[in-house]
């Protein structure tokens, strides 16, 4: 019998390997460093004639369990992945992988959804609680929020920054839920993401069970890989080579992109990544040799504010596994707001499609690409994973289209019935009190 491959920190590679459901319940390593499997298995053959996603995840999951168990995890992820993920042509060469169809209407709800169900799973074989810390940039938190309320022994803590987020986005993370907490930081995610990470470290939290939520926890960073396979399964069965297709990723915290660079290891891979950023572009400066590794910028407000993270949490797990190597080909591009607007309406004007603000920064880095190659060799496919509902950004919309309206009932009733959210200063002191006040 195959022994799945354990997990240890980025920190520490040659220190203590856990298993699978040790790093799911403890988030980050003791260090503060994020788990990284010790080796990687190969995914499951056959995997491009996966007909579903839930068959994409089983063939990407599979190898990460010991055969006696996989049956109950992947089981999970088959019962989360309810909802379509499916394949839009934009043009011969131009395709989007619509990652927006669950409940909340971003990409999250496909890793958030699973690890609810790991974490129903693992509390409950070890009549354990957890208490939730996650971090949120506008998508992440709505989709935990929905995805792990009322899971027995599960308290969830969502921190988003008080003004960067969108007010549908807003409505998500503060609707009531049941075990399910919002505070309104005033800060930036950075800001967030740092109270999370300091309060693991802390040692007046110590008697509390913290977990995180955050791509940074293994459960979310690998059912991401699940969508990557699922997407090239998809262009095989349009008749496009996989291997020839340059899959384009909207980037922040760097967790989907390093899920996709795992699937590449595993054997789904691509002929190339496109690491599609904002303003905040910290990879496209690494890249180009002009910052240092971990050499973080301030965080920049932009239109596309779910990928407003400067100090991306994942590029730790891209430079444990990879630091001189990718498993395919990298490049980055950095699209500004202007940009942004003008893709958006070029993409409704050309194909009748409305896309959200970080889908349209994938976009324009695809037709700079195309550009770029000319009358090169040309990839099979330009998939861009379209991350999020355009109804979540009215706003952004309003200014690339005057007078086109975009709706989603489920969002809809969100903003219909708003909950609210307790302020927090971006103080591990202030964190602390409202945690132990959650925990007493």
């Amino acid at each position: 019998m195959t022994t799945a491959p354990r997990f240890v920190s980025t920190r520490d590679p040659r220190g203590a390997a856990v298993t699978f459901e040790d790093a799911l319940l403890r988030g980050l390593a003791p260090d503060g460093g994020l788990y990284v499997p010790d080796r990687v298995p190969p995914i499951a053959p056959g995997w491009r004639a996966s007909a579903t996603l839930p068959a994409a995840a089983e063939a990407t999951l599979a190898p990460w369990f010991d055969e006696d168990e996989a049956g109950g995890w992947l089981a999970d992820a088959r019962a989360a992945l309810d909802f379509p993920v499916p394949l839009r042509r934009l043009d011969d060469e131009t395709w989007l992988l619509e990652l927006f169809h669950g409940p909340t209407r971003a990409f999250k709800d496909v890793a958030a959804r699973t690890l609810g169900r790991w974490w129903a799973r693992a509390l409950a074989r070890h009549g354990r609680e957890a208490l939730v810390l996650v971090a949120t940039s506008g998508d992440t938190g709505g989709a935990v929020a929905a995805g792990m309320a009322g899971v027995p022994g599960l308290r969830v803590v969502v921190l988003f920054p008080r003004d960067g987020v969108s007010p549908v986005q807003r409505a998500q993370l503060t609707a009531v839920r049941p075990g399910v907490h919002a505070f309104a930081v005033e800060g930036s995610f950075d800001d967030c993401q740092r109270l999370v990470k300091e309060a693991f470290r802390d040692p007046g939290l110590a008697d509390l069970p913290l977990t995180s939520a955050n791509s940074i926890n293994l459960g979310r960073w690998l059912p991401q890989a699940a969508f990557h396979s699922w997407g090239l399964a998809q262009l095989a069965r349009a008749g496009l080579d996989p291997a020839a297709a340059v899959v384009v990723v909207p980037s922040g915290n760097l967790g989907d992109l390093a899920a996709g660079m795992l699937a590449a290891a595993m054997g789904a891979a691509p002929a190339r990544f496109v690491a599609a950023h904002n303003a905040n572009a910290y990879l496209v400066e690494r890249l180009a040799g002009r910052r240092a590794p971990f050499d973080f910028p301030p965080t920049v407000s932009t239109l596309s504010n779910a990928m407003d993270v400067g100090a991306p949490s994942n590029y730790e797990r891209i430079h444990a596994l990879w630091p001189d190597d990718p498993p395919t080909p990298l490049s980055a591009e950095r699209v500004d707001d202007d940009a942004t607007l003008a893709r958006m309406t070029r993409t409704h004007e050309r194909y009748g499609v409305v896309v959200c603000p970080h889908t349209a920064v994938g976009l324009e880095a695809v037709e700079r690409d195309r550009g770029r190659l000319g009358g090169g060799r040309r990839p099979s496919a330009w998939l861009v994973l379209a991350t999020a509902h355009p109804a979540k950004f009215p706003e952004v919309v309003a200014r690339a289209l005057p007078g086109v309206t975009v709706e989603d009932p489920v969002l809809a009733a969100n903003l219909a019935d708003p909950g609210g959210a307790v302020p927090l200063s971006p103080a591990l002191a202030d964190l602390r009190r409202a945690l132990l006040a959650l925990g007493a």
